[in-house]
């Protein structure tokens, strides 16, 4: 007989499980992987991205679909609560541009070790290579549930019960979509998943011509149906696919649910935002003018990255060997507006094993935001990913889950108070 049986030894549910055993719960933390933290070790390529400073107000923004529903999760447990919760496990982190929280010591293998120390502290059980195979209830009560270990099932004893087990985005370690199976069988349901924060394919090779170039301080826009529906300013990256990198994962969850729609939306990059287009015209013709003897394709490195321009001399049909003094309006007017207007007609999105996060889960509408306690069963509780809510980049998605399982945690404990 355990007080709170945590499912999912991720992110979520090492601090829910964390949390519960500091609050004096006996606890135990199932995870079917035969270690715990696969996905949290791939974060932030390796570095692990722990949370962002913003405040609650600003966290509620970066949250989609309804990021007020975590509003009370972000004032219980904040950015600043994990950071000092990491410090109690002698764990110290930096802050970098962006407002984004990391490791001082560059590993997030690190960071896991300060919550698997926490979990150590609380007293918390751990069982691994064990899989939850359905939550038992009683008048939609949970009493505890049946558990896979190797060939044999059997049942543990609980009030309680975390379901932490994460989405299906990076699917190899170990986020096969588990928990929506145990929540949909007692009744809940699961708003649709789709990859979020997911690279994105492009028709034609232009982005293939440019694979590995990178680009800073650009704005990328969404277009569908001749209408624009969201643009980010930062990086993005040019792949053997498509286009990746941070603006472009941050509009792929637009894209991707236009997609779904049967829309087929168009990213619109402009290479030079700083300069409007009066501005840059005004460069354009300036340049050429001032050094009329210099071929098109070394003006052009004035203009682009190296990579780009033999990319962009085929788009404008610009001759290469032409002298710039050469350069007619027209063409002007062509380079001009590409510069303005590199555009990408998507086909597609790559799939789950290459998605940050997941889209979808667990309809929040079901769940109480103060508790995170179903509204449909007694004594089960969700934190993390499972949930229907994700987030940009930028640490706010692992802020999702510390905050949520830290709320899980604390309810279920004080709900286990008040039944004794």
């Amino acid at each position: 007989m355990y007080d709170i049986v945590v499912i999912g030894a991720g992110a979520s549910g090492l601090i829910a499980a964390g949390r519960a055993a500091e609050l004096g719960a006996k606890v135990l933390l199932l995870e079917k992987n035969d270690r715990p933290g696969r996905k949290l070790l791939i974060t932030g390529k390796g570095r692990c991205n722990i949370t962002n400073q913003a405040a609650t107000s600003e966290l509620i923004k970066q949250v989609h679909p309804n990021g007020r529903f975590l509003k009370h999760a972000f004032s219980v447990f904040s950015p600043d609560d994990m950071i000092s919760m990491l410090s109690r496990f002698g764990l110290e982190c930096i802050l970098e541009r962006g407002g984004r929280y990391f490791p001082e010591s560059n590993r997030s293998v690190d960071v896991l070790n300060a919550l698997l120390e926490y979990n150590r502290a609380g007293g918390v059980e751990t069982w691994y290579s064990c899989r939850a195979d359905r939550l038992l209830l009683t008048n939609n009560t949970i009493e505890g549930l049946s558990i896979q270990r190797g060939s044999k099932l059997s049942k543990v004893t609980s009030p309680s019960v975390i379901v932490s087990t994460g989405g299906q985005s990076y699917p190899a370690t170990g986020s096969t979509g588990d928990g929506y199976k145990l929540a949909r069988a007692c009744g809940h349901k699961i708003i649709p998943v789709r990859p979020a924060l997911v690279p994105l394919e492009t028709e034609g090779d232009i982005a293939q011509r440019m694979q590995g170039l990178s680009l800073k301080n650009v704005k990328a826009s969404v277009w569908a149906n001749g209408r624009k529906l969201a643009d980010e300013f930062g990086e993005m990256l040019f792949t053997h696919f498509g286009i990746s990198g941070p603006i472009i994962l941050s509009l792929s969850r637009l894209v991707v649910d236009e997609m779904l729609s049967g829309k087929q939306p168009t990213i619109v990059v402009d290479l030079k935002p700083a300069l409007d287009e009066k501005q840059l015209d005004k460069r354009l013709l300036r340049d050429a003018n001032e050094q009329g003897k210099k071929k098109m394709a070394n003006l052009f490195r004035q203009w682009l990255p190296q990579t780009m321009i033999p990319v962009f001399l085929d788009i404008t049909g610009v001759d290469p060997e032409k002298e710039a003094h050469q350069l007619t309006a027209a063409e002007r007017k062509k380079v001009l507006f590409q510069m303005k207007n590199l555009a990408f007609e998507i086909t597609g999105y790559r799939p789950f094993k290459e998605a940050i996060i997941t889209a979808g889960g667990i309809n929040t509408q079901e769940v109480d935001s103060k508790t995170l306690q179903s509204k449909l069963v007694k004594g089960l509780y969700f934190a993390g990913e499972i949930l229907d809510l994700d987030a940009n980049t930028g640490g706010y998605n692992l802020q999702i889950a510390w905050s949520t399982g830290w709320l899980a945690g604390e309810s279920a404990v004080k709900q286990g108070a008040s039944l004794s």
